[in-house]
């Protein structure tokens, strides 16, 4: 395995507007990226699975609800530590970031945030350590841009709710213990309940074939007749604006970890374009490969600049919903487009597992889709800005 030589680019020094925590918690992220991550991805990217020996060391560098409050198991950083956890992971691989951003955003930010103190306790620290790993119900086989039309349902039968349904590419399910489903009750209201594993007529098969975020697991989940005990209801929020608020947060996530991607692809066209000599001297110093690491290093402070204000307002609870679709549309189609042009710099190598360059792209492909399609968050954009909807 060739050594991680990763220098992240900062071209308009960035790093001066972060806090010494900031540094310090990105820092412990990328060592452990580069010590854990780097010589193991492209084995398990290869092989379609999902390296199960990486969740202490996510837990260990605060990947698992990094904003959540320490009495809770959290680590009780700011919305920026959390953006710049997840740029690292990603610089490693989307499908790894894919499953720390389920974990926090999708499952302990519902719990966190709609859930009562019972199951913040009962569920939270278990979650932030990785003992307890989850994953988030929200798509079905028929529903996937438009939730709202879920047909997964519950009835109240007592002295419990009976859940039928299922749900499609669902990250984590295959190992999840626990799953924060999303149902419509007996009248026709969304809300949100914790699943666990073992509940009689809850299975969760995996789903294979895929050629995007390989290292990552991806299922289904399938409800028939399940009993879910009345106290594992999330009574904090109901209707669409609840799952809708946990993707917020996880577009958000995927605004920075994008970045991380594309700075990887950068990173790795940039030096090989140095190393790599034609017709007498290193391609870094033709004027078409020039053009292209130009714009990469240009969009790439662009996307910085972008998430680490959306991170400001974050912070403040100022960042609207609008705002994340902008940030998570640019910086992934960013990233895309800077895979591709790195994978060209590289020419033939550019598709081997040699280098990470195919691996982010063809993951980026997964990334460009998931938490709201490309083409959905332009329309978000175009509503916030004419106040026009173009979605029915």
């Amino acid at each position: 395995m060739k050594p991680d030589l990763f220098e992240a680019p900062d071209y308009y020094n960035v790093d001066d507007l972060l806090s010494e925590e900031h540094k310090l918690v990105r820092d412990a992220a990328r060592q452990w990226v580069k010590r854990d991550i780097s010589p193991i991805i492209e084995e398990y990217a290869q092989k379609a699975e999902f390296p199960k020996q990486i969740i202490s060391g996510l837990a260990d560098i605060g990947a698992f609800g990094p904003y959540i409050p320490a009495e809770y198991g959290g680590a009780g950083l700011d919305q920026i530590s959390y953006g710049l956890i997840m740029q690292e992971i990603e610089r490693g691989d989307s499908g790894v970031r894919s499953t720390a951003s389920v974990q926090s955003s999708l499952v302990m930010y519902p719990i966190y945030t709609y859930g009562n103190e019972a199951q913040r306790k009962k569920y939270l620290p278990k979650l932030a350590t990785g003992e307890f790993m989850g994953c988030f119900g929200l798509t079905e086989p028929d529903h996937g841009s438009n939730p709202g039309g879920m047909t997964t349902n519950f009835k109240d039968k007592g002295d419990h709710y009976l859940l039928n349904g299922a749900k499609l590419w669902i990250s984590n399910s295959p190992f999840a213990d626990i799953a924060v489903v999303w149902a419509k009750n007996e009248e026709g209201r969304i809300h949100g309940l914790i699943v666990e594993r073992g509940m009689e007529g809850f299975t969760t098969p995996e789903t294979h074939g895929k050629w995007s975020l390989r290292a990552s697991a991806t299922g289904e989940l399938i409800f028939d007749n399940v009993k879910v005990p009345k106290e594992n209801l999330l009574t904090g929020k109901t209707g669409l604006g609840a799952p809708l608020g946990c993707l917020d947060s996880a577009r958000y996530g995927i605004a920075w970890g994008a970045i991380g991607a594309a700075m990887d692809c950068y990173d790795t066209a940039l030096r090989y374009a140095k190393e790599r000599i034609q017709f007498g001297k290193p391609i870094a110093a033709t004027q078409l490969q020039q053009k292209k690491l130009a714009e990469m290093i240009t969009e790439i402070t662009k996307a910085q600049l972008l998430a680490l204000r959306l991170g400001q307002l974050k912070n403040e609870g100022k960042a609207t919903t609008a705002q994340i679709s902008m940030a998570k549309r640019n910086n992934v189609d960013m990233a895309i487009k800077i895979a591709r042009e790195a994978r060209q710099v590289l020419g033939g190598m550019g598709i081997t597992g040699e280098y990470s360059i195919m691996r982010h792209m063809m993951n980026l492909e997964s990334v460009i889709t998931y938490e709201g399609t490309h083409d959905i968050h332009l329309l978000i954009t175009g509503m916030d800005i004419t106040g026009h909807s173009a979605f029915k």
